[in-house]
């Protein structure tokens, strides 16, 4: 189960990287204030009135979301206190998944006395 975790984690992040730092392009074709056709990676293709005229009632609208370039965090541009913060985080988290203990258990060689019959029911006593 902690594998399927961290596979699904790991593949939730290199999309998040992905997303981040890729560019999209948004082109919106609008005819007489409603949109006709949008447009992730191409042209938005218009609506066949002709766009030549002086009152043209169609307008083309186009956004861009700049992906990132510089993607190396530095240590040097923390502080102490954000270093501090950062390294008893990170511990305090990996601590948190370490199921993997040795304590000793002092049950495994016990072997409870054969039930030959119930007390309990026999003299009519039970925890209320």
């Amino acid at each position: 189960m902690k594998q399927i975790f961290h596979q699904i984690l790991y593949s939730l992040m290199a999309l998040l990287v992905l997303a981040s730092t890729v560019s999209w392009t948004v082109d919106k074709h609008i005819c007489m204030g409603r949109v006709m056709d949008i447009s992730l990676f191409a042209h938005a293709d218009d609506c066949g009135m002709d766009m030549d005229m002086e009152t043209s009632c169609c307008d083309e609208e186009s956004f861009t979301v700049q992906g990132q370039d510089d993607l190396k965090i530095a240590l040097e541009k923390f502080d102490l206190g954000q270093q501090v913060f950062l390294v008893s985080f990170v511990q305090t988290y990996f601590q948190l998944f370490d199921l993997d203990s040795d304590e000793p258990s002092t049950f495994n060689a016990y072997n409870p006395p054969p039930l030959i019959r119930d007390v309990q029911v026999l003299d009519q006593i039970f925890l209320i």
